[in-house]
């Protein structure tokens, strides 16, 4: 018996192109590379697809099961994926999404993957994770010429092939990262995995990884103590006359979200290793491909703000309460406006960090200086802000924002891994203040940038005169990183929106975040936002 009529529910959010988002285009165009928009289309329209975004449930809701024996006993080490994840992984790489902007002659190559990998991780982000990584490798194997020349055309290459198998006889591979230890943790000095040097030049490890995502990767980079200390090796999953290296799987993680994507405890059983870079300096080594993860780390972030806001403007766009739209209520419309400030901010701010790439890949030194202490202070506020966000993009939707076929736990689970991932909140602080130590260069070419808006907006102006005072007395600095560092990123946002943002937003966000009119909570924008332009952008078009 039918007791009553459906009314009242908003449209699922499928079959849009979340490629046109209007920060993702307009940091092509204003960087010349509005040839590539078409492309971003290509990623868009099959991320917001209904195939693409089922893939992604599919790739989520059945969990990788980890085979450590075949039937007949024989030692495996095998992680089983629902099918729809190696969709997503071969659309990823085909998309060039990996390690392929590394080989490619576009100045804008790193750009252009970033606002593609930005729409495309919309399906599903786990998969995004051994993406990253192979993405990261590649600067990291420059240490050593004959495996860069090994391994690089395999990590660039756009094929994906799931199977274990020797590397060289694949048509691309895919790396992974296995550093933490369980007694160390982002401590990698502490971590115990010892390293024995082989008469043919290889190394053997021996020793156990806390954490190592992806482990059905091709080839990991690793850290291990040699007989001249910490030092960082490649460590290939099968051996070139097709054995499998002694990589045990112990156990996969039980994690609160990123589920699609294996992590896992692993231990080296004389497993074989090839030596990246000098003895004692894998710290150093390692450092390069964890500056490029860090990169991902804050797209992640603020592409999971850009689902969360665009999810919610599209719900209250179709959802009436006490007699009106929830689009046309005046509080509701504070919120979803203050929430696209932050999405676009720090959006803007990742693909801002994502050219500098290009230009340091290019030999800018000034570029390459910016980008290490912006990555260092985006890292931390960034993705500190995620989760935050992601609750007030899930209260807008109400008791339905709570129910997992709404999307929006998963974007809440998925917000706190990107903040921790590659160091934790007090790890990205203090990592911006020894990049200030090391190089105080880096500080004054973080405040040439921010110069650069001067005279623009007088909030803003404000703004950077009692933040560069921040730094006028440096004895209790590390006490203040968390302060400072934010303070950094807000200014580094505001400074960015103010040049290049749409006037509506970089208008909210200095009134709000730089003069301290808003509250803490989302939603207390000042008098005077232009709410109805920035709630435009925010609502995808489907």
């Amino acid at each position: 018996m039918q007791t009553h009529e459906v009314l009242n529910q908003s449209t699922p959010l499928e079959d849009y192109n979340p490629g046109a988002y209007p920060v993702l285009r307009e940091a092509l165009e204003r960087a010349d590379a509005g040839e590539s928009l078409a492309e971003l289309d290509e990623v868009g329209a099959l991320a917001g697809s209904s195939e693409a975004l089922r893939w992604g449930d599919l790739a989520e809701r059945n969990v990788p099961r980890l085979h450590t024996h075949d039937r007949f006993g024989n030692r495996i080490d095998e992680v089983e994926y629902d099918p729809a994840y190696h969709s997503l992984m071969e659309h990823a790489t085909r998309f060039g999404l990996h390690g392929a902007p590394w080989a490619s002659d576009d100045p804008n190559a790193h750009l252009v993957r970033a606002a593609k990998y930005s729409a495309w991780i919309t399906a599903d982000a786990g998969h995004g994770c051994p993406i990253t990584m192979t993405y990261a490798a590649v600067p990291a194997l420059h240490a050593d010429e004959e495996l860069a020349a090994r391994y690089t055309p395999l990590l660039t290459a756009r094929g994906y092939d799931p199977n274990l198998a020797y590397a060289p006889t694949k048509p691309g591979i895919i790396a992974g990262m296995s550093m933490t230890e369980k007694q160390g943790g982002s401590d990698v000095r502490a971590n115990t995995t010892s390293a024995t040097p082989q008469p043919d030049g290889t190394y053997r490890l021996v020793g156990h990884k806390w954490f190592t995502s992806a482990p059905m990767s091709d080839i990991f980079l690793t850290l291990a103590q040699a007989p001249g200390g910490m030092t960082c090796f490649v460590v290939p999953r099968v051996l070139e006359d097709g054995s499998r290296n002694p990589i045990r799987i112990q156990r996969l993680k039980d994690k609160l979200g990123n589920h699609s994507n294996a992590s896992s405890e692993i231990e080296y059983e004389n497993a074989v290793a090839y030596r990246l870079g000098d003895e004692g300096r894998g710290v150093r080594t390692i450092i390069e491909m964890v500056n490029v993860t860090r990169l991902d780390c804050v797209i992640g972030s603020a592409t999971i703000m850009t689902q969360g806001v665009q999810r919610a403007a599209h719900h209250v766009t179709h959802r009436a309460a006490f007699g009106k739209s929830l689009i046309d209520q005046p509080l509701m419309r504070n919120v979803i406006a203050d929430l696209e400030i932050e999405a676009e901010a720090s959006l803007t701010v990742a693909l801002w960090l994502a050219g500098l790439t290009d230009k340091a890949h290019a030999g800018d030194e000034r570029a390459a200086m910016l980008r290490r202490i912006g990555l260092a202070v985006s890292k931390y506020y960034v993705c500190k802000r995620g989760p935050s966000h992601a609750v007030e993009a899930l209260e807008c939707f109400g008791g339905n924002g709570y129910a997992e076929d709404s999307r929006m736990p998963r974007l809440f689970r998925e917000s706190p891994l990107l903040s921790i991932w590659e160091g934790s909140g007090n790890v990205a602080a203090l990592d911006t203040l020894r990049a200030i130590a090391r190089q105080p260069e880096s500080l004054e070419v973080l405040f040439d940038e921010l110069d650069a808006a001067a005279g623009a907006e007088a909030h803003f102006d404000a703004y950077v005169a009692e933040l560069k005072n921040e730094f006028a007395d440096t004895g209790d600095l590390e006490y203040r990183a968390r302060t400072v560092v934010e303070r950094l990123a807000l200014a580094l946002q505001g400074s960015l929106l103010v040049r290049f943002g749409h006037p509506a937003v970089a208008d909210g966000f200095t009134g709000s975040r730089l003069a301290g009119v808003a509250g803490n909570a989302f939603g207390t924008l000042g008098r005077g936002v232009d709410t109805a332009a920035i709630i435009e952008r925010a609502t995808p078009k489907v």
